[in-house]
């Protein structure tokens, strides 16, 4: 077990951060969270976790909390997540993504933290040429929010060779689900995730669910994605922070998935089985650059790390994303 460590979570009170603030509590370290609250909720933390409201290229404020606290190391998962806004608004994610990361690994950096976790995505590997895909693929965003997930990744690396700083680069799936205690889940309003709209759907939210394309070669002709549950992911984390510490020579980057795949109609037959109800589903065109599958090839995490996933189950998935859906829906009311 490694020692108690001090570990700023930027992006702490959001969907992938606030459960990685649990995780971590869970696993005995101390998670300091820095959030500026555009998507993410002060509820969603632990009232007995340190939080600061401001900006992660606030280098004053970040120096000052990585002093204050005596951070050991980060985890960054403060940015923009949305695929056709960083289209339409390609300097927002640059800025948001890019150049804010930029500010955050230079305040780590001049503080002597030496260990970083960096949420990244499988958007930056475009449509792959093949699928289960694979770490060493090529990388080929085919939007500015991959693209700036990846100017950071090359930034982190540069900076591990330059540094004492090891770094963990994670590429994610397609995250879902919530906290199996019901502690946080995902709560941003107009969320886009297929099984967060889903759920919504079925408990009345929404009046429909919007299926984009059915003639992809798959099986049903919808697309194929491969569901990771957010613990799990969650979990990942803590594990790649401890490996950094053990191994300080060494740095990570890594595919999180399950290593298979649902299609959209698979998910939805799924939220059909758990609420035993029968959502609206609206055909609608193909968006462009969706590709016919994306499916992690997930062995490397598992030999690095011994990685193994607790809820790779899609009805469980779904049931956990129900129950957090049914509490914020209590919460409304309140």
């Amino acid at each position: 077990m490694t020692n108690q460590l001090k570990v700023l979570v930027t992006g702490g009170a959001g969907y992938i951060g606030s459960h990685a603030v649990l995780a971590l509590k869970d696993a005995g370290h101390s998670p300091v969270v820095i959030d500026n609250l555009v998507t993410g909720f002060r509820w969603a933390i632990p009232d007995d976790v340190p939080f600061i409201e401001g900006n992660i290229a606030d280098e004053a404020l970040v120096a000052a909390t990585l002093r204050d606290h005596g951070i050991d190391a980060i985890m960054h998962f403060a940015g923009s997540i949305i695929v056709p806004e960083s289209v339409e608004n390609p300097l927002k994610y640059y800025r948001n993504n890019t150049a804010a990361s930029r500010s955050l690994i230079d305040s780590a950096v001049q503080a002597g933290v030496k260990h970083f976790i960096f949420s990244s995505t499988a958007a930056t590997y475009g449509i792959p040429e093949s699928s289960p895909v694979r770490e060493d693929m090529p990388k080929l965003p085919i939007n500015p929010y991959g693209m700036s997930k990846l100017m950071t990744e090359y930034m982190l690396r540069d900076v591990a060779a330059a540094h004492d700083f090891n770094y963990c680069a994670l590429r994610y799936f397609n995250v879902a689900g919530a906290d199996p205690l019901v502690r946080t889940g995902q709560s941003t309003a107009g969320a886009t995730h297929l099984i967060k709209v889903a759920v919504e759907a079925a408990l009345g939210k929404r009046d429909s669910v919007a299926v984009f394309g059915t003639d992809y070669a798959t099986l049903d002709g919808t697309g194929v994605r491969d569901y990771i549950h957010v613990s799990d992911l969650a979990a990942a984390h803590v594990i790649a922070l401890e490996a950094l510490v053990a191994d300080p020579k060494t740095s990570h980057t890594l595919n999180c998935g399950y290593g298979h795949g649902y299609s959209v109609m698979q998910v939805l037959d799924a939220v059909d089985r758990v609420t035993n109800q029968t959502i609206d589903r609206k055909i609608e065109g193909r968006r462009a650059g969706d590709p016919d599958e994306l499916i992690s090839d997930n062995r490397e995490i598992k030999a690095r790390f011994g990685w193994q996933p607790k809820y790779d189950d899609l009805d469980t998935i779904v049931s956990h994303a129900l129950q957090w859906e049914r509490k914020l829906g209590e919460r409304a009311l309140v």
